[in-house]
């Protein structure tokens, strides 16, 4: 049996992550999941927590009891990320990181130059950032879009809306705040940018991705997921694991391969590369 060792790379979740989640969505003990690995229960343990892959493991067997599929799997064990990305092909679109301890999210900020307006996608930890972007490039900020209302995404919301208190906040019903707009709208418009919404549940109740076409240059749309789907990986199912995995199914892999997946943690990605390498789907 071939032996893997865990690759640091810049994943949100290392194969110890993928694996652990992949057996609570299923209602797999560790034990089992440690028989069909060809490991101890407290190896698995180590495994699940660090990333760290033992001597001896069976990751194709484990892969296969856990429905993981197990090349892409294997891919990832042997250090797989995503190609990195020019963010400036998609002009005037900046991923604004802030962390609260060893939590890193990430937002996203988007402006039409030619009217001078921005929208917001996740206000995240710390305002202030964003609040430096906007106010160095002279933009009203129009919008406020909230992909789903964990704590982490929406600590800043309240300094964010003092200091832009006309910006619009949407979100679908259920956050714990009030909003000036509730409910996904259709279609908004961002200058030129179109702005359209997809119902993702299953991490959270209320999570939504918002998706971004007719950028200046023509580049392919990209999809802000939240905490749907993340690099070679998915978010927590918080509200239903089964809902989780559907709605990245049918509402973000459906979108064309192209398409720029910018996830809340973690590296962006594309449809595509998550089709081929993502071990859940």
């Amino acid at each position: 049996m071939k032996s893997y060792q865990f690759m640091q790379s810049s994943l949100e979740d290392h194969l110890g992550d993928i694996i652990r989640k992949a057996r609570m969505m299923h209602g797999i003990a560790r034990a089992a999941a440690a028989v069909a690995a060809g490991l101890t229960e407290p190896e698995l343990a180590v495994l699940e927590e660090t990333g760290a892959a033992p001597a001896g493991l069976n990751l194709g067997a484990l892969a296969d009891a856990l429905g993981l599929d197990p090349t892409k799997l294997k891919a990832i064990a042997d250090g797989w990320v995503p190609a990195q990305r020019e963010l400036s092909t998609w002009r005037n679109l900046e991923r604004i990181r802030t962390a609260s301890g060893s939590n890193t999210v990430n937002s996203y900020l988007i402006w039409d130059e030619s009217a001078s307006v921005a929208a917001l996608f996740d206000p995240g930890w710390q305002a202030e950032p964003a609040i430096d972007v906007l106010q160095r490039n002279r933009l009203e900020l129009k919008y406020i879009f909230v992909t789903h209302s964990h704590r982490d995404h929406v600590a800043a919301l309240g300094r964010i809306r003092a200091s832009f208190p006309l910006a619009q906040v949407y979100s679908w019903p259920g956050l714990r705040y009030p909003a000036q707009a509730r409910g996904a709208s259709p279609v908004i418009m961002l200058g030129r940018l179109k702005i359209s919404t997809r119902l993702t549940p299953g991490h959270a109740e209320d999570a939504v991705t918002y998706i971004i076409e007719n950028w200046p240059g023509d580049p392919p749309a990209v999809a802000i997921v939240g905490d749907a789907l993340f690099a070679g990986s998915i978010g927590w199912g918080f509200s239903s694991w089964t809902q989780a995995r559907q709605s990245v199914r049918e509402q973000i892999l459906t979108l064309p391969d192209e398409t720029l997946i910018c996830p809340g943690h973690g590296p962006v990605t594309t449809v595509g590369e998550e089709k081929r390498s993502n071990p859940f789907f």
